[in-house]
């Protein structure tokens, strides 16, 4: 996941952690070396339907994609729709395009590294829906402006979605859950909490796929899970 500097919403901040673990099998070597080049977002200029489709479609962002799953699933889910999913992690990217090619999936283009420099590169306004799921806590106070869900960050979902466009966020770490909330409280000029009671939050939305990580989370560790969705004013 991006770290970000606060101050500027365009001054971007160099990734944390690892980008890659296991060592890739041959086939997600193959996928990496092959299929990636073919649908990655350019490294310069504008990212537009145009430059991505050729051809004016509803554009959906996600950051930190994990194994793709959600991304894949939404993708299929919205074929006339196009999505952009950003990862620095090698083992997900290489997932992700395994789904990707299993589901003949045409509508979807991919960055492996800084989510934050691609979406810089959006322009204003462009965004159908954002997608920030799980991302790293980062739970410690001293690497708390590491966390995605910070004030510069914000602005610029806030800037880079359509009036109406959604912003969803999902989480399983109570401590992120408490600073995203507030971090969020002070945007409440740009974004509108949907919610209408606990459920709002506690149950999965429709179209909102469990990843491989959620259940996880769910099922071995035995956390909560919770589900935001805001829509830009």
């Amino acid at each position: 996941m991006s770290a970000f500097k606060e101050g500027d919403p365009t001054t971007l901040n160099r990734l944390y952690g690892r980008s890659q673990s296991k060592p890739l099998r041959a086939r997600q070597r193959g996928l990496v070396d092959n299929l990636l080049p073919q649908i990655a977002v350019p490294q310069e200029g504008p990212v537009t339907s145009q430059t991505l489709f050729g051809d004016e479609r509803p554009l959906h962002f996600e950051i930190g994609f994990g194994g793709g799953e959600h991304l894949a699933f939404r993708a299929d889910l919205l074929p006339d729709h196009g999505f952009i999913g950003a990862e620095p992690f090698v083992n997900g990217v290489a997932q992700a395009l395994t789904h990707i090619e299993d589901q003949k999936l045409a509508n979807v283009r991919l960055h492996m590294g800084d989510a934050l420099e691609v979406l810089s590169r959006v322009p204003d306004d462009s965004l159908t829906m954002l997608y920030l799921l799980h991302p790293d806590p980062w739970p410690k106070n001293k690497h708390a402006k590491r966390r995605m869900m910070n004030d510069g960050p914000v602005q610029m979902f806030a800037a880079k979605l359509k009036p109406g466009g959604e912003f969803r966020f999902g989480t399983d770490h109570p401590i992120y859950l408490r600073h995203a909330l507030m971090v969020m409280q002070r945007h409440t000029d740009t974004f509108e909490w949907q919610v209408k009671d606990r459920s709002s939050w506690e149950q999965r939305p429709s179209g909102w796929p469990e990843t491989r990580y959620e259940h996880k989370a769910r099922t071995v560790y035995g956390h909560e899970v919770w589900y935001f969705r805001y829509r830009r004013l």
